[in-house]
């Protein structure tokens, strides 16, 4: 089954909820019910609660009904029928004057006795087609997602053609679950979220410091190794700078300005017009370019309440961000450059199954966009034709592409196979233009570059909490902020135990001495917890004789026996260097 069989499938399941919840609850007002990625919802006015609580009573219902759904009959209405039989309903109603200033047909669909308003999409078989469901959740719904409309309640669900993938995708979503970042974050102490501070500003603890930090490091230092230069900007600047890069009135999740000195401020979302400044600090020339300039750089952004969630979606977010100014004809092989290191950075931190997808602009609505339209056709076929030789096959999203520049972005799957958005590259003949940033060519006249808008893995933060899903917190050696957690058995043991820890100190082992008056099987229960990937054990045996030495039992449960101290840590600096 196609994306689009899979899409009706899941539309004609909204349709068999609204149908059961009508019977049950009749003064309940519908609203719209699509499918989405893994299953749709339906959104209802409903005139007393409801809870999970009713799930069975509803799932009962829809199966009832199910066996008398033959089909979806189609009948075109007139406005005035539409509405004499919505007329209880106002969101209904807004629907059909909406549809009717548009021009377009008012559709019903039926099933059975169930009627609605709908566009269509719907399978022929329903009584059949339709059985491998489930309900979800609910959640609460602003209507046409505006917080100044009223509140819904939302039911989510899933369906699949068949038991067998329903049934997968149910173990996915327990996994899921189990491997939330935000509880594993939590249990690990690697970063919180304070009411005293706000939504979506994680805070980050010495263990998650420590792995942000590394993520961090690796990404300067292979930019570093490919010609990047580091820079630093400040975290707000003047509001007409956005004027100028015509993010103003265009990008809608800026904070309030601020005024500064009588001039007007704001936080800075992204760090564009900022490192633009870098390549205008001096005049340039052709021997200059490919320039290019990074920086780990936090934005601010506001995301409305309701969709910030731990990690993944904040409202301060680092971003790898790195800017490329490049001749026109240098543009080919710098993109094959950059997506080159962004296929060495994904295998680095796990991610084996990836995929491109390219947002282009859409040429029916030319106003949305900066520039030329044979500028847009230029870069759009120049990035479609690089994805696709480091790619293979990709993703063509039409009027998907930001107002001034088309992009690819790198799909990778995780560990239960979901699907995240991480790499990102915009190619832009656009701004150069507006910040008139020019270099010297060899005839001495000026040109203007293009600029490659580089994340090779979105935000920090975004990709910490994927990692520590993909991970289940159990990272590899070289990610994990404490390597190795060593236990002495008793008092006795102690100072051996603080000798191997100098050891591994000294060896830039991120190591941790656990010397708490309880069992060694409390010991060994903790750091297994705690997902430490090696814990050394330090009895009478390892004691005993001359050199260091020390027994080795990994997270997992396995025992390596005993090992001299040095020779482990040569073991250990192997997964470093090698980033396992």
């Amino acid at each position: 089954m196609n994306q689009s069989e899979l899409d009706n499938l899941r539309h004609s399941s909204a349709h068999l909820l609204a149908a059961a919840v009508m019977e049950i609850w009749p003064n309940t007002k519908r609203t719209i019910g699509p499918a989405i990625e893994n299953g749709f919802y339906y959104d209802f006015q409903f005139s007393q609660p409801i809870s999970e609580k009713d799930f069975s009573r509803i799932d009962q219902k829809m199966r009832e009904l199910l066996k008398k759904w033959e089909g979806f009959e189609r009948k075109e209405v007139t406005e005035k029928e539409a509405k004499e039989l919505f007329k209880d309903n106002p969101y209904k109603l807004e629907l059909i004057e909406e549809i009717s200033q548009k021009g377009e047909a008012l559709t019903l669909y039926t099933s059975g006795n169930y009627i609605d308003l709908c566009r269509g999409g719907h399978v022929e078989n329903p009584k059949e087609m339709l059985r491998h469901f489930k309900l979800l959740s609910i959640a609460g719904a602003y209507w046409r997602g505006n917080e100044k409309n009223t509140m819904l309640t939302r039911i989510y669900g899933t369906s699949f053609p068949t038991k067998e993938e329903l049934e997968k995708h149910l173990w996915m979503l327990e996994e899921a679950k189990k491997r939330d970042h935000k509880k594993i974050g939590k249990e690990l102490e690697l970063f919180l979220i304070s009411d005293d501070i706000g939504a979506g500003l994680p805070i980050f603890t010495p263990k998650g410091t420590t792995l942000r930090t590394l993520v961090s490091d690796y990404l300067t230092h292979k930019k570093q190794e490919n010609g990047y230069q580091f820079v630093w900007t400040p975290h707000i600047a003047k509001s007409q700078i956005y004027h100028t890069s015509g993010h103003w009135g265009k990008y809608d999740a800026m904070f309030s300005p601020m005024k500064l000195d009588d001039e007007e401020y704001v936080l800075k979302p992204m760090n564009c017009p900022h490192h633009f400044q870098v390549y205008l600090y001096r005049p340039r020339s052709y021997k200059d370019l490919p320039y290019r300039i990074a920086e780990n750089g936090t934005v601010y952004r506001y995301e409305k309440s309701g969709e910030v969630s731990g990690l993944l979606r904040v409202r301060a977010l680092t971003i790898d961000d790195t800017h490329t100014f490049v001749r026109i004809s240098q543009t080919a092989e710098e993109l094959e450059k950059v997506l080159t290191m962004i296929k060495e950075i994904l295998k680095t931190f796990g991610f084996d199954n990836y995929k491109a997808r390219i947002s282009i602009s859409d040429p029916a609505n030319p106003s949305k966009y900066l520039g030329s339209r044979e500028a847009w056709e230029k870069a759009e076929k120049t990035l479609q034709e690089k994805a696709e030789q480091l790619f293979g096959n990709v993703i063509v999203g039409v009027g998907e592409a930001a107002f001034y520049g088309p992009k690819i972005d790198v799909m990778v799957q995780d560990s239960l196979g979901r699907e995240w958005q991480l790499s990102t590259v915009q190619l832009d003949y656009n701004q150069p233009q507006n910040f008139h940033m020019v270099y010297t060519n060899e005839e001495g006249k000026e040109e203007y570059p293009a600029i490659l808008h580089i994340a090779m893995i979105g935000s920090l933060e975004r990709l910490l909490g994927i990692l520590i899903e993909h991970y289940a917190g159990a990272f590899p050696v070289w990610l994990s902020p404490i390597q190795v957690a060593i236990l002495p058995i008793s008092d006795k043991h102690r100072e051996h135990a603080q000798k191997v820890l100098k050891i591994f100190q000294e060896a830039g082992i991120r190591a941790e001495l656990n010397d708490d008056k309880k069992t060694l099987g409390a010991k060994i229960r903790h750091s297994t917890l705690q997902k430490v990937p090696y814990m050394v054990i330090i009895g009478d045996k390892e004691i005993e004789g001359a050199g260091s030495k020390v027994s080795v039992r990994t997270r997992e449960g396995k025992d390596l026996g005993q090992m001299g101290t040095n020779d482990f840590v040569v073991k250990l600096k192997e997964h470093i260097e090698n980033f396992s």
